[in-house]
């Protein structure tokens, strides 16, 4: 077999490779290695490459293949996960200092479902010290390496986009999977609060996480959707809600479909180039037979307060004994923000959550109107590394603002979110994020896959 080229790739087309017999598991998981060999010196996205494991059980999984066993939905497929994300018998140290040395010796559920359904643990990514940032330092951006990939799952988002890894698990607190995929031109979703369990992820918030897969096309997506999703006893939020077939509900199409625009927050402001290739995204879904309906969301400016109360103050609720005794081991920029949190009364969180029961009925009624919503993902493309600010329409906003901005009210929410490009300003990736309701993961991967087919911007490939 000639050397395999991953640049390419997705899931989709090497399972169908495997399937026809032209590709083996060890064959693909040694070309990631050499991805991972040519392009993470420059691109540090990894922490740990698992790489003795992952050829061992790849040739496991080409033993059973040969043997006739039915191939599983991610047969030998690797798979990378951030960092804040247990892996059995492989290093796991969240991007912090406090856990330089934890091997854990059980996986996350979610990576237990991975496994149970073949897909092959390649290493772990980098993440900003215990997700709390936007950056993932000391990771870059694969479309320019003079920029920051966002964060907090940097490195699951920029593995994906250079091709070493064939797809990634992320968390999402406040935008740490949409986040990335819109910086570095991949497909992130954040699934509905419950959806996925969080047994075994490290948390930053308990009532704002999320876990999802960040992936090189929507049907990527959509099968490592339906793999990691479902009740779990082991995490209490999960839903017992039936999990059902993304990847057919994604095939669908969207002659039809109702997708709400909202006039207000979403918009303004916006860099020129994100601006007109979202606006040229909206019409090419109206094309597609999407009907088109304008709205204000409610509450915006209350739920970016109450989200940013809500997650400092868990968070440092978290931390406060590991703090107390090692506060100097944090990060510079964790460690204020985690001193902020423990400055919060518990008056203000409760108000804080209080709001929930105000926001969601008004947010869930939207949905009786459209299907789905659509928002630019970011402000902005990626920024350059140290920047601490940006300046849109001639405004000037710190870049944590920036970067949550319009993902932070989906957490909070609840509702789940994808991020897939629509195309590129400065060149670099722009984002486009669509909204569904509650367990409405279907109708956005629909309607970002009917997307994607249309047009060319998830077939570009970093040159790294």
């Amino acid at each position: 077999m000639s050397r395999l080229d991953v640049s390419s790739l997705t899931v989709v087309s090497a399972l169908e490779m495997m399937r026809d017999g032209s590709l083996t598991s060890e064959a693909l998981v040694e070309a990631i290695l050499r991805r991972i060999d040519e392009t993470d010196g420059r691109l540090k996205a990894y922490v740990t490459v698992s790489r003795d494991m992952a050829l061992k059980e790849a040739r496991d999984a080409d033993m059973r293949a040969s043997n006739g066993a039915e191939l599983r939905p991610l047969h030998g497929i690797p798979v990378s996960v951030k960092d804040l994300i247990e892996t059995k018998g492989i290093r796991t140290t969240a991007g912090s200092k406090l856990l330089s040395t934890y091997v854990p010796s059980r996986d996350a559920t979610v990576v237990e479902r991975l496994k149970a359904a073949g897909a092959i643990i390649i290493g772990k990514t980098n993440t900003h010290e215990f997700a709390l940032g936007g950056v993932t330092p000391p990771t870059s951006n694969p479309w320019d390496l003079r920029k920051i990939p966002g964060g907090s799952s940097g490195g699951s988002a920029a593995a994906v986009a250079a091709g070493s890894a064939l797809a990634s698990l992320g968390s999402d607190t406040g935008g740490s999977i949409r986040l990335p995929s819109s910086y570095c031109g991949t497909v992130g979703l954040k699934p509905t609060y419950g959806r996925v369990s969080r047994e075994g992820v490290f948390p930053e918030s308990w009532s704002l996480d999320h876990v999802g897969p960040i992936t090189r096309s929507v049907e990527d997506c959509a099968i490592l959707l339906s793999v990691i999703a479902g009740r779990d006893d082991l995490d209490p939020t999960t839903s017992r809600k039936p999990v059902p077939g993304y990847l057919s509900l994604a095939r669908s199409g969207v002659d039809g479909m109702r997708v709400g625009i909202p006039d207000d927050y979403f918009f303004e402001p916006l860099q020129k180039g994100v601006r007109s290739a979202v606006r040229r995204a909206i019409k090419e879904l109206a094309g597609l037979g999407a009907r088109i309906e304008r709205f204000k969301f409610p509450m915006v400016d209350e739920i970016i307060a109450a989200h940013a109360i809500v997650d400092y103050a868990e968070s440092s609720a978290y931390h406060e004994e590991s703090f107390r005794r090692r506060a100097k081991d944090y990060q510079p920029d964790v460690r204020v923000l985690l001193e902020q949190g423990f400055l919060i009364p518990a008056v203000d969180y409760i108000r804080a959550q209080r709001l929930r029961g105000l926001v969601l009925p008004r947010v869930k009624s939207l949905f009786k109107r459209f299907d789905i919503m659509v928002t630019p993902s970011q402000p902005t493309v990626a920024p350059a590394h140290g920047a601490t600010e940006v300046v849109i329409d001639g405004q000037f906003m710190t870049l944590n603002s920036a970067m949550t901005r319009f993902m932070a009210p989906f957490n909070f929410t609840g509702l789940p979110a994808l991020s897939v490009n629509c195309g590129f300003s400065e060149g670099l990736p722009v984002g486009l994020q669509l909204v569904g309701d509650y367990f409405g993961e279907g109708k956005i991967l629909c309607a970002a896959l009917a997307y994607e087919r249309e047009t060319e911007w998830g077939r570009f490939r970093p040159d790294i």
